[in-house]
């Protein structure tokens, strides 16, 4: 995806952080593991966020299909990958919470579902920074808001509701198995 894209200085800026926590993964391999799922999870999200930022996210086809179809003039994609980042990432960050920090029940998926708030927050605070870095017009190339005020709690809001989603769907499994035990 970094051959030709169709703004390289905002590819990079999107891609360095996803470089950033696939070298950490790597690095990190041997002293601890994720699951297959939470690996395959990680991927798919990975793979959505590497098409974004390869045509940016308000250019993806797919994003110009749910406008011609939906008769929209926003992008919707960027909401898309907010919720399937709570919907999927939530997955190995309870990994994390019942491995290393040995939590169970009620909370570990508690706090993995403020953990998805938080790290869906402080991208929405990295993009304000790379707007404020790009000086004039930067809330243009980096915010993407389209308008629209709310767009930053928006997207929270789908990262928070993909996690609840995810981890109510984990508990109540979890749940199940006891009870067939």
């Amino acid at each position: 995806m970094a051959l030709s894209p169709t703004k390289r200085n905002q590819w990079a800026a999107d891609s360095a952080p996803l470089a950033v926590i696939i070298l950490t993964l790597v690095f990190t391999y041997k002293r601890y593991r994720f699951t297959n799922l939470s690996y395959f999870v990680m991927f798919v999200f990975f793979c959505l966020h590497t098409y974004a930022a390869h045509y940016t996210y308000e250019g993806t086809p797919f994003d110009h299909w749910l406008k011609s179809s939906f008769h929209t003039k926003r992008s919707y994609y960027d909401r898309v990958v907010h919720l399937f980042f709570g919907l999927l990432c939530s997955i190995p960050f309870l990994e994390i919470l019942k491995c290393k920090a040995k939590l169970r029940g009620f909370w570990s998926y508690f706090l993995t579902v403020v953990a998805v708030l938080g790290f869906s927050a402080a991208f929405e605070i990295l993009e304000m920074l790379a707007a404020l870095a790009a000086g004039k017009g930067g809330e243009a190339k980096f915010v993407g808001m389209q308008g629209d005020i709310f767009d930053t709690q928006k997207d929270m809001a789908l990262g928070l509701l993909g996690g609840a989603a995810t981890m109510g769907i984990a508990a109540w499994i979890n749940r199940r198995k006891k009870k067939s035990v």
